[in-house]
């Protein structure tokens, strides 16, 4: 009997290591979201044979406005994608068309790369749409990181489930899990080059493969970021899809 009394008080002590998984979702929300954000990228698409690489610029506001222009290739060149909140609205310079994205095809490659039309729009914050658990400890490229198993709350969701690594000390995730309502791991990511951007860490490269799709997936870079700028309002309107 007292070794089975000295078991569970050893578990519920063991357990009680762990911090509070929501208040750890709360600091990661403070890293990754802002007002708005300003920024210029370079997104390498690693297919079986070759690489494409695809330049962008864009701009987003809170989590229901996001202006996205391609630079290069030439063939993408001023092709734009504007959200406005649940809408996802694109524009093609060689037809001189503007398109609304909209049901199952927002579940459609993006250029042909490791993300989907889904993975553009999601913005909102982790504590919005799951719960959360810490379900262990690892270390991740020599980082301590805790372990979180999150299960969506909300049905207008991406993904049912996530499992992420959350460094410790900086509060960022290193890698992350994507699972549809089946249980199916659908998309895997990896984030690199944290560095402190204006008084928070920030992941500057997230690496993204499909789990359902040949290549090597898809490394997507921000190579300029700026938080809380004063954005212009006719930036985030269908007129500015074809200025």
């Amino acid at each position: 009997m007292k070794y089975i009394l000295f078991f569970l008080i050893s578990t519920f002590w063991f357990q009680g290591e762990y911090p509070d998984a929501n208040q750890i979702l709360e600091k990661v929300d403070q890293n990754m979201t802002a007002k708005n954000q300003v920024y210029q990228s370079k997104m390498v698409i690693h297919g079986r044979r070759s690489a494409r690489v695809i330049t962008s610029k864009g701009w987003t506001e809170g989590d229901d406005k996001a202006l996205t222009e391609y630079l290069s290739p030439a063939r993408e060149e001023g092709t734009k994608m504007l959200k406005l909140e649940d809408q996802l609205w694109i524009y093609s310079p060689s037809s001189d068309r503007t398109i609304l994205i909209s049901g199952h095809m927002l579940r459609q490659s993006v250029m042909g790369s490791d993300l989907s039309y889904e993975d553009m729009m999601e913005d909102r914050k982790l504590t919005e749409l799951y719960d959360a658990e810490v379900v262990g400890e690892e270390t991740v490229d020599g980082r301590n990181t805790w372990v979180l198993a999150l299960e969506a709350k909300v049905e207008d969701v991406s993904y049912q489930s996530r499992k992420i690594w959350i460094d410790q000390e900086r509060f960022v995730p290193l890698k992350e899990e994507l699972y549809a309502k089946s249980g199916q791991l659908l998309k895997k990511t990896t984030m690199k080059n944290v560095e402190k951007i204006e008084g928070r860490w920030f992941p500057k490269t997230v690496i993204y493969k499909d789990m359902l799709k040949e290549g090597e997936g898809t490394e997507f870079t921000l190579t300029e970021v700026k938080f809380d700028q004063d954005i212009p309002d006719y930036i985030f309107s269908k007129a500015a899809l074809k200025r």
